[in-house]
């Protein structure tokens, strides 16, 4: 017996005395499920990058960073129509003088199925940010790229051998386009470009494909090395464009391998590590007092090159 109101003994509430007493907590949770712990934080890292990493197959957002582009000017704004550049809205100020250009861009628009607002002209010039627009403004989405392993997916679903274009530092949109006209022309499978320093799938870039952009997948890779590693890990030479390659085109013997053709930037030609990359490097022939070819021009021929040996090789 204790006295009442005594603190020795047992008093309720200090566990083991009811239903809900005080109970344990089980057994520790391994290292990566605890918060805040650096197991855990390096874990949600790894989980984070395989999501952003993008699945193959299908393509990423469109955006990915990026905000959409306005394309002003009647002769801009008609040219991309007739191309094809996918545009949310056609933007025509109140009482814009109507000519031929305007009329197609209005009628184009309405039959690709593409909104048309008739706005104030200060609205206009708001949307313009003050530059030029003669009346007339496109609105145009973030171009939604591929994941480099869709490429490698669509080449080995195809009856001829992979060939892909990778380009390295390319940043005049126009050469972007003109790539990719002539991968599509020449039977190519898609074109890889870096995701920072380089020129990206922009209207103009559109605009220069001739609608070949709306039928050629163009993939953004975070890491160009790394991305040219994994393509020649899945079977690919890497054969990077050179003025003074080692191999000149007219030797050049592997346009019947699957292959990745990387073509450097205007100026700088290859980076260092994407040189070190490639199994080997191809220059062109050239007469006369050029020293050098315009990226997308020397793209082009390579690939009629490579499209030729391989129409020789099927007979």
């Amino acid at each position: 017996m204790r006295k009442e109101g005594t603190k020795k003994g047992m008093t309720v509430g200090s566990g083991g005395q009811r239903r809900r007493a005080l109970q344990g907590k089980g057994p520790t949770p391994p290292a990566e499920a605890r918060k805040g712990h650096p197991a855990q934080r390096k874990a949600a890292a790894r989980t984070k990058a395989a999501n952003t990493k993008g699945v193959a197959g299908q393509r990423r957002r469109a955006g990915d960073g990026e905000t959409s582009e306005t394309v002003l000017g009647r002769n801009p704004v008609v040219e991309c129509l007739r191309a094809g550049v996918p545009a949310t809205a056609l933007h025509v100020a109140v009482g814009a003088t109507v000519d031929e250009r305007v009329t197609e861009a209005v009628a184009l628009a309405a039959e690709a199925g593409i909104s048309i607002l008739e706005v104030p002209r200060v609205d206009l010039d708001r949307i313009a940010g003050g530059a030029l627009h003669q009346g007339v403004a496109l609105q145009v989405p973030p171009y939604a790229y591929a994941h480099p392993d869709e490429l490698l997916e669509l080449a080995a679903e195809a009856r001829n051998p992979g060939l892909i274009v990778a380009l390295d530092g390319v940043t005049d949109p126009r050469n972007l386009g003109a790539v990719v006209r002539s991968v599509g022309a020449f039977g190519g499978h898609g074109v890889v470009i870096p995701q920072r320093r380089a020129a990206g799938m922009t209207a103009v870039a559109w605009r220069t494909s001739a609608g070949v952009a709306a039928r050629l997948p163009v993939a953004r890779a975070t890491n160009l090395t790394r991305t040219l590693r994994e393509f020649a890990t899945a079977g690919f030479m890497i054969a990077g464009l050179d003025g003074e390659g080692a191999v000149s085109l007219d030797d050049f013997e592997l346009a019947s391998s699957p292959l990745v053709l990387v073509v450097g930037s205007e100026g700088k030609g290859l980076s260092r590590l994407v040189r070190d990359t490639c199994d080997v490097t191809v220059s062109i022939p050239l007469a006369g007092r050029v020293e050098s070819l315009n990226a997308s021009v020397a793209a082009g021929v390579v690939l009629a090159e490579v499209a030729r040996q391989r129409r020789i090789g099927r007979h």
